[in-house]
């Protein structure tokens, strides 16, 4: 199709600066409410704040006018939902998406692509990062001219928090993601790292942490579209870019994302996610066009397989429950690269190792003279962690900033309305220890679990959270401790690793000795671990905390997760 002429008036600020730059928000916005101006199919909404204050926008666009979630679930239509700017260096995704509305709504040469879809699109999620503007933000990247910054204002990267919502922007993002859920989502991006041929990468779910239905649309139908149409129009794309060893010849690591990032947590939620990663050291135009190119050509083929993606979607959110309640399947919580690999054949450029004297140790530099070797490309995961999925997970009340989060995923719970005794199994934390530095503002700890049944009374109030939900996947990742990105692992808990309440040596002492005298089982146990462990035998302090651990005085919620599984449905 013959591309129409565009009026000076609907120029981007990218094209009017020679694809050199990208427009700050106010002036961003005001582009994207031309189209609200112009056009009936389009509506703009304020979704929340920013630290700083900022608006958050979403833009909604529908031939059918269709501006709320009930309109759109209606109207049979496949939602996608295309998010920018998370990382605001990485820019390119709004200008992109200018082009694209542009070329829908008022040349309309591709209004077709709104027959069956309808869109949500996020001009700009890290708005305060946005607003960052510096030349020196990117010191990888070429072009445009000034860009925003990685983080937020509290200096919170946004593409870590999509679980445990610490963040403003994401709580925003989770409330309309989940009132509407999307069948589809883009996330744009531009990536780091090696230098090489391929203009545009995108990682896409399809381990074990998504559903298998799915996974079989991606590999059989939706990629061979997007990669075959995307190089028609001139981009090399290939899968995302991550080195093993951080070089091109260790191999490409492709195993599933937690659900911390983007794809990651559309995985959790039975849903496709597209991470777009165009290539840094590429001109600011030509990602900003393969950007395009990737999103046009994803929303052409959910445009023309809309009832298929809906279904499959639905099926998925079913198969989930069945699967791991009603067949009783294991849930595979910690999933890690098994070392196999496939080979690929890598479009690079050649390269060298350059001995510097400034760090006395190689740099490796690039050519321009292109080259293809074979690399491995590692994309097997075992489940190194299974665990059985409970009827439910018992929440006691004082935890509301816990709970606060359960509620912004849109997670459904009872309230327990009067105290029962039952039958729970709890998990008991071992060999703790913490990272010496933090990350994301939170100490990350590491530990092992055991699990043990215990008869307790459970207090009124407490929350029910049951499984048989379609986030069943989001419930087991947030509150199974082990999951990568658990409130535990995430440092929620960290208060329980503590030890709140100490008896002294002079106190401890004789009362140790009379324990020793009264309980033989004590008297025997201590005996073969003073034979056996060296360095509990040579370590005075240690030897009396056995016996305060046997004591009365001893806090039995040290280590214990307060967060209970449900096994047996008729206790409750």
């Amino acid at each position: 199709m013959q591309k129409k002429k565009i009026s000076k008036d609907w120029l981007t600020h990218f094209e009017k600066s020679d694809h050199l730059e990208s427009p700050d928000y106010v002036n961003s916005l005001k582009y994207f409410q031309k189209f609200s101006d112009n056009s009936a199919y389009v509506k703009i909404k304020t979704i929340g704040l920013t630290p700083q204050g900022r608006k958050l926008k979403v833009i909604i666009v529908s031939k059918d006018k269709a501006f709320t979630p009930e309109q759109a679930k209606k109207s049979g239509k496949a939602i996608v939902f295309i998010q920018n700017g998370i990382h605001p260096g990485e820019v390119e995704g709004k200008d992109a998406c200018m082009l694209l509305l542009r070329e829908i709504l008022i040349t309309k040469e591709k209004l077709s692509l709104l027959d069956n879809t309808i869109l949500l699109i996020i001009p700009v999620l890290n708005v305060d990062g946005h607003e960052r503007i510096s030349p020196f933000n990117r010191p990888n990247q070429s072009g445009p001219k000034k860009m925003g910054w990685r983080t937020n204002a509290l200096n919170l990267n946004l593409n870590r928090d999509y679980l445990k919502a610490d963040s403003p922007e994401i709580r925003s993002f989770l409330k309309l993601f989940n009132d509407w859920l999307p069948d589809f989502m883009i996330d744009n991006h531009t990536t780091n790292g090696a230098d090489y041929q391929y203009h545009v990468t995108y990682g896409i779910e399809t381990h074990q942490n998504i559903d298998r239905g799915l996974i079989n649309w991606i590999d059989k139908k939706y990629l061979p579209h997007l990669l075959g149409n995307v190089e028609g129009d001139g981009f090399i794309i290939g899968p995302y870019m991550e080195f093993k060893s951080g070089t091109i010849e260790s191999g490409i690591i492709d195993l599933p994302a937690p659900p911390r990032l983007s794809h990651g947590y559309c995985a959790t939620q039975n849903r496709i996610c597209l991470l777009v990663e165009t290539h840094s050291l590429k001109p600011f135009s030509n990602r900003v066009y393969s950007t395009k190119s990737m999103m046009e050509h994803s929303i052409s083929f959910v445009n023309d397989n809309h009832k298929e993606l809906i279904s499959l979607n639905k099926e998925a959110d079913r198969e989930t429950v069945k699967y791991y309640l009603s067949t009783k399947k294991k849930f595979p919580l910690v999933l890690k690269g098994n070392g196999k690999y496939d080979k690929y054949m890598f479009k690079g450029f050649e390269w060298y190792d350059e001995h510097s004297e400034l760090t006395g140790s190689t740099v490796r530099k690039y050519t321009n003279k292109p080259l293809e070797i074979e690399i491995p490309i590692f994309n097997k995961a075992n489940s190194e962690k299974k665990i059985s999925v409970p009827l439910a997970y018992l929440i006691p009340q004082q935890f509301s900033e816990i709970i606060d989060v359960i509620k912004t995923h849109q997670i459904k719970f009872n309230v327990l309305k009067s105290s029962k005794n039952i039958k729970v199994e709890k998990y008991r934390f071992e060999d703790v220890r913490f990272a010496p530095r933090p990350y994301e503002g939170r100490q990350i700890p590491s530990f092992k679990c055991n699990a043990f049944i215990e008869k307790i009374d459970v207090d009124a109030g407490t929350l029910i959270v049951y499984t048989n939900q379609r986030q069943l996947r989001v419930i087991v990742n947030l509150l199974e401790p082990e999951a990568p990105d658990s409130f535990v692992n995430w440092g929620f808990f960290n208060a329980f690793f503590e030890r709140k309440e100490y008896a002294e040596a002079y106190v401890m002492e004789p009362y140790a000795k009379q324990m020793m005298k009264e309980d033989s089982s004590i008297r025997s146990e201590f005996y073969k671990k003073l034979n056996e462990d060296e360095s509990f035998r040579n370590n005075g302090g240690e030897r009396l905390d056995f016996f305060y651990k046997r004591s009365p005085f001893y806090d039995r919620g040290e280590n214990i997760y307060p967060i209970m599984r449900l096994i047996n449905k008729s206790n409750i």
